[in-house]
């Protein structure tokens, strides 16, 4: 029998972290070693959000380098896990009658493998892409969140990779060391209460978990992959925050474990 895995939300934060050991991606190498090697991972990234519900259907899914500006060693990452169409249509069925197309086209993006590098670098445990549908309320996400619970049975790791504080204007690209904001520090204090009490109503309602919370969270990209991760919570899950940080001052480095 499979043991139960947990879900996990990770703040992936600045794809820069990914090039060198750092006391994040150690944190994350840590966690992964902690845990059953999974049969598969099902990644939930704040960076596929666009219109509709879409899974990776391919074996061999592309490591797509979809950013600008950075390092040139950034683009030449490759992460050749394979994919799992069997999944990917397990996926499908779970979330019916959410119309879901099984995607060739998109593949694993800087927000799945800047992570999984860490926890997997051999690259060995398939990976499938769900996609955030940009046209749905917060709600819409936490539900099909719900409906992917059976996956944890199956020997499948379910992530979201975001950041529950997202302000890049505020970001001191300059000094990855500076303090936190104190706005950033607020929202992540009363997220984490809220989390752990299981109060997901207003999670979901995110926009009023504080005075501020426009300014934590600009835009819902890097929030609404938290959403799938909670919606996993259950009586008898535990909560732990196995990662913790706020890089540039205004990005949240927090990952949550439920399970």
């Amino acid at each position: 029998m499979v043991n139960r895995l947990p879900a996990i939300f990770f703040g992936h934060g600045n794809p820069l972290l990914t090039l060198s050991s750092n006391p994040y991606t150690q944190a994350w190498a840590a966690l992964a070693a902690s845990l059953p090697k999974p049969r598969a991972v099902l990644v939930v990234s704040a960076h596929w959000y666009g219109p509709g519900t879409r899974v990776t259907a391919m074996s061999a899914p592309p490591t797509l380098h979809d950013f600008g500006g950075f390092a040139p060693e950034l683009y030449e990452i490759r992460y050749p896990a394979p994919g799992d169409p069997a999944l990917a249509a397990r996926v499908r069925d779970l979330l019916a009658p959410v119309a879901v197309t099984l995607d060739q086209a998109w593949g694993l993006d800087h927000g799945t493998w800047s992570v999984l590098r860490h926890l997997y670098p051999a690259a060995e445990v398939p990976v499938v892409q769900l996609s955030i549908d940009a046209a749905q309320p917060p709600r819409f996400h936490y539900e099909l969140g719900r409906r992917l619970s059976p996956l944890r049975e199956e020997g499948v790791l379910l992530i979201g990779s975001g950041n529950l504080v997202h302000n890049l204007r505020a970001y001191a690209w300059d000094r990855p060391t500076a303090p936190p904001a104190d706005w950033a520090v607020r929202f992540e204090r009363e997220a984490r209460r809220l989390i752990v009490s299981g109060e997901h109503a207003a999670l979901i309602d995110y926009q009023r978990i504080d005075s501020e919370s426009r300014r934590v969270v600009p835009t819902p990209e890097h929030y609404l992959p938290l959403l799938y991760v909670i919606a996993q919570q259950g009586a008898d899950d535990g909560v732990s925050f196995p990662v913790e940080g706020v890089d540039g001052g205004s990005i949240s480095m927090l990952a949550v474990c439920i399970g």
